[in-house]
């Protein structure tokens, strides 16, 4: 093994641990409050019909309960508004105890008795993120649960009509999927609310059932968009802490314009503004808080039931995930109001920016900001105040006396809530029909608080910034500094629109003199997708902020903005600089699933070295120097970039539709058109300046795994040598064709009746013990042809007798211990660890469904449908056949001419086809394999 192709692969390695370090730590700590239960939580099983019950034994449906609650429900005469929640990948029915623990402490505060009934379903903690057979069973079982939830409410006088249904991960999948079955009636549910659910694409395809389920649902969702326009949807991703279903998938493909489908991120929900990880966005206690709160405001208070009225529904989403007015909701919008407190109450402020303080004692106080001498010098109102009481607080004058307004309009209705305080931003150009801003002070309860409000030039306030090109390593920065005369700045950042760009944005603040500041937030906006995130930090201060997307820009308008609430009379430097980890947590995050499919191509190429060896001396190379030189780029990237180009041509994509073939696999597009794009080609470039450097990942994945199982290998074969004889010949572990058939028949059967994947499993076992009988003939024979030597030196100086140290070559001994014999088998043995290594792709790649019908073997012992069924003969009858493979047999061989070309062709198609399709590797392998167990036979 040369030093320069570990030193470069061992590069290749740093910088991939560099990315998945990036992507598994590189995100803010866990700020997320827990969800506790006040009383035991208990879990009532809700009796389905027993057709129901016999066609899904293994999933069940139950009501959550706790304390009083729990013991009053017992019965199952329930009178709350039913909501659902579904568990997702793995998931737990028990997860919903966070949401059914809020609802009920919430529904104690509420007169009329007004409460929610969460029930919960159980599907089994399937893996359906990997194995997607399952998920048309939970789809037909939940709207069989929802008719049954339903049949609960018979009793009353006014029954709901449906059902709210709260899904997390992949549960929020199979909700949209409902919509899809023939006998769904689409009033039973009009509202889902989900929870990092990868509503555009899964995020690993491993089977094809999983890629049909997906566009089953998304072909319902956008032919028929009309049809399921009341429906109400809430996606919310978990940011960037959640790196098993990445923020961009949880957009919901929709048509543009429908006001009822909402897709943001939890980092830009009020109130919550923490990014949360797969499991905790169940839990966490800020989220929880915002959902439940929802839930009850959507609430009829005649009925008791969730209202069916769209526009109230987006009402209450927007009013607690997206924008909050520090009001409450549902207050009367009749903003005219009349002022007639005392003069002494009112203030007249003629500077450009007002800083006032309350003081300990209760006091009416309102400000009067005069609009006629400020209209044509600006163009903004600013106004702040930590005051966080659900009040009005500015209002328009329409009448005023001498020093007081008469009569005024509120304008709160625009308040946006933050961490430290509410602000309002009041366009001058909308304010024509008012002669003065009134700015309420009032603390009648003598609670302390400040308001600070200020005129604005919007234009003189806003700069731009053009971010570092990603390749400049983070060597450059742009900085910029804001001379703060204002309480509000806005940086544009120019040229940062795709999802591999990533920054580090460093905020330092200075300020003169010394006083209490009100703390400054800096949010970084992001227009074409909700995906909003701040910090709140204390003045003077030195902050940085991530710089990353989750989708990238959609047009070539929009703009990323870094808003700067800002303290006065302070210096603010911004340095934005390219951060590599960063880069390469991003390209992880985005392209991660294409690693394996080039892991698979280094290997399939090293394949096609060993076989040219052969071919070429009757040798093969050390298995490391195989995969080292597996690869590739010009033999591989050129040919599919070329392919891609070619598309562009009408008459290209015309010939590729009469050849049938499906569309070329890129990487994952980041864009709301989603991963099932009815072009053949995306409008991105970017994704193929990274197919070079992916190649570079997966090839590092396949040498450094291919050393590691060499070594595993060493050390399993050294601990079972004391239960094997001694063999020196390089047929050890090879089996008999009568008995190879026979194994091959009998694991067919067992494919057919049970499970593909273990097929495969099992005769991959076979295979593995071939390889370990080969690693202990090669080092007994090394070690006795280590000790030959010695006895020849020992027998020349009269130690050992002539007669005994001949005794070996009058028994054969010197023809079986000769170097040619340990030649052929460490040839054999550096052939089969290529091969192994590349038979390890398929069962890892098959490895989720054969744990999926481990785990329900008690309901069925038959996977079905299974996606391994394809494979199992083949792949069966190629480990099988290949253990008594050696490279005499192949060298010989009047199929290895043909059967070494095959490789490279195929290594081309597989990232064609399989970049999106994991499963499809699968079946380019089987093609490469079965040519080469034919020739171990032609």
């Amino acid at each position: 093994m040369k030093l320069a192709t570990v030193a470069f692969y061992g590069s290749a390695l740093g910088l991939l641990v560099v990315g998945l370090r990036e992507l598994l730590t590189g995100f803010e700590e866990n700020r997320c409050s827990m969800t506790y239960m006040f009383e035991y939580p208990e879990y009532r099983r809700v009796a389905l019909p027993r057709r129901v019950a016999r066609l899904y034994p293994a999933y069940g449906l139950y009501l959550y309960g706790e304390g009083l609650y729990a013991q009053e429900t017992r019965s199952l005469k329930l009178t709350g508004a039913p909501v659902l929640f579904l568990p997702g990948n793995a998931g737990s029915y028990k997860q919903a105890r966070s949401l059914g623990s809020v609802a009920l402490r919430k529904a104690e505060n509420i007169e009329g008795g007004v409460h929610l009934n969460v029930f919960t379903v159980d599907f089994n903690e399937e893996l359906v993120a990997l194995y997607g057979g399952s998920l048309r069973r939970q789809t037909h079982f939940l709207h069989e649960s929802i008719k049954g939830i339903l049949r609960l409410y018979k009793h009353l006088k006014i029954p709901p009509q449906s059902v709210v249904l709260v899904g997390h991960s992949m549960g929020g999948v199979v909700a949209r999927a409902l919509f899809t079955l023939p006998r769904f009636n689409p009033r039973l549910v009009t509202l889902i609310i989900t929870q990092a659910s990868p509503h555009l694409a899964p995020v690993l395809a491993l089977d094809p059932y999983l890629l049909d389920f997906y566009s089953a649902v998304r072909e319902k969702w956008l032919n028929q968009a009309n049809k399921l326009r009341n429906v109400t949807v809430l996606s919310v991703g978990g940011g960037y802490r959640d790196y098993q279903v990445r923020s961009g998938l949880t957009y919901l493909p929709c048509p543009p314009g429908d006001p009822n489908k909402l897709s943001l991120v939890v980092t830009a929900v009020p109130r919550t503004w923490v990014s949360t990880d797969h499991l905790s966005i169940v839990w966490c206690k800020e989220l929880v808080l915002a959902t439940v709160r929802a839930f009850f405001d959507l609430i009829d208070p005649e009925t008791r039931q969730f209202t069916e009225n769209p526009e109230r529904k987006m009402a209450a989403i927007n009013h607690h995930f997206v924008r909050h007015p520090v009001r409450i909701l549902g207050e009367s919008l009749d903003t005219s109001i009349s002022i007639l407190d005392s003069p002494e109450a009112w203030s007249e402020v003629n500077t450009l920016r007002l800083a006032y303080t309350t003081p300990k004692e209760g006091q009416v106080r309102y400000f009067l900001f005069a609009l006629s001498s400020r209209q044509k010098a600006y163009s903004h109102f600013y106004c702040r105040s930590n005051n966080l009481e659900m009040s009005s607080w500015v209002h328009g004058c329409t009448q005023r006396n001498a020093s007081s307004c008469v009569h005024a309009v509120d304008l709160s209705t625009g308040t946006e809530l933050l961490p430290p305080y509410k602000v309002v931003v009041l366009s001058l150009n909308d304010l024509s029909a008012f002669t003065h801003l009134v700015v309420s002070a009032s603390n009648l309860n003598g609670k302390q608080f400040s308001v600070e409000c200020e005129w604005q030039r919007q234009a003189s306030q806003t700069l731009s910034v053009s971010v570092p090109h990603v390749l400049s390593f983070g060597f450059t920065a742009s900085d910029a500094t804001v001379n703060s005369s204002g309480l509000l700045h806005t940086v544009q950042l120019q040229h940062f629109h795709q999802v591999y760009q990533a920054f580090r944005i460093t905020v330092s603040s200075h300020c003169r003199g010394h006083r209490d500041r009100l703390p400054n937030v800096y949010r970084m906006k992001v227009a074409w997708f909700r995906e909003d995130s701040l910090i709140t930090v204390s003045v003077p201060s030195v902050s940085e902020i991530s710089g990353m997307l989750h989708m990238s820009r959609p047009d070539n308008v929009s703009t990323v903005l870094l808003e700067l609430h800002t303290a006065p009379n302070c210096q603010y430097k911004i340095s934005v600089r390219t951060s590599l980890s960063k880069v390469m947590g991003q390209v992880l995050r985005f392209c991660g699933p294409m690693v394996p499919v080039y892991t698979a191509v280094t290997l399939l190429l090293a394949c096609r070295g060993q076989l040219s060896s052969i071919l070429r001396s009757s040798r093969a190379v050390d298995m490391s120097q195989a995969v080292g030189s597996g690869l590739q780029p010009h033999k591989i990237s050129l040919p599919v970039y070329v392919v891609h180009v070619l598309l562009s041509y009408s008459w290209f994509q015309h010939v590729w539709s009469i050849l049938c073939l499906p569309p070329m696999d890129v990487p994952p597009p980041s864009f709301p058109d989603g991963i099932f794009h009815e072009a053949l080609v995306p409008p991105e470039e970017w994704p193929h300046l990274l197919t070079p450097l992916l190649y570079i990942l997966g090839a590092a994945v396949a040498f450094w795994g291919s050393t590691l199982l060499r070594l595993l290998i060493q050390f399993v074969s050294l601990i079972l040598a004391p239960l094997h004889r001694p063999c020196v010949s390089r047929d050890c572990g090879t089996l008999k064709l009568r008995t190879q058939l026979f194994i091959i028949l009998t694991l067919t059967v067992v494919g057919g009746t049970s499970c593909g994947a273990l097929s495969v499993f099992i005769s991959s076992l076979f295979h593995l013990y071939r390889v370990l009988r080969l690693q202990m003939t090669e080092r007994y024979l090394s070690h006795m042809l280590n000790l030959a030597p010695q006895k020849h030196k020992q027998a020349e100086n009269g130690a050992v007798s002539p007669e005994s140290s001949s005794k070996p070559k009058e028994s054969g001994g010197a023809p079986l211990l000769s170097e040619c014999a340990l030649q052929d088998v460490r040839d054999d043995l550096q052939l089969h660890l290529s091969l192994s290594a590349l038979f390890m792709l398929p069962v890892m790649l098959s490895a989720p469904s054969l744990l999926h019908w481990i785990r329900n073997l008690r309901y069925s012992t038959q996977l079905d449908p299974d996606p391994c069924w394809p494979h199992t003969v083949p792949l069966a009858a190629v480990y099988m056949l290949l253990m008594n493979c050696n490279t005499l047999k192949l060298s010989n061989s009047k199929l290895l001419s043909l059967t070494a070309r095959l490789p490279l062709p195929l290594a081309v198609t597989m990232v064609t086809f399989s970049s999106l399709h994991l499963y499809r590797v699968t079946y380019f392998l089987s093609a490469a394999l079965v040519p080469l167990a034919l020739c171990s036979l032609l």
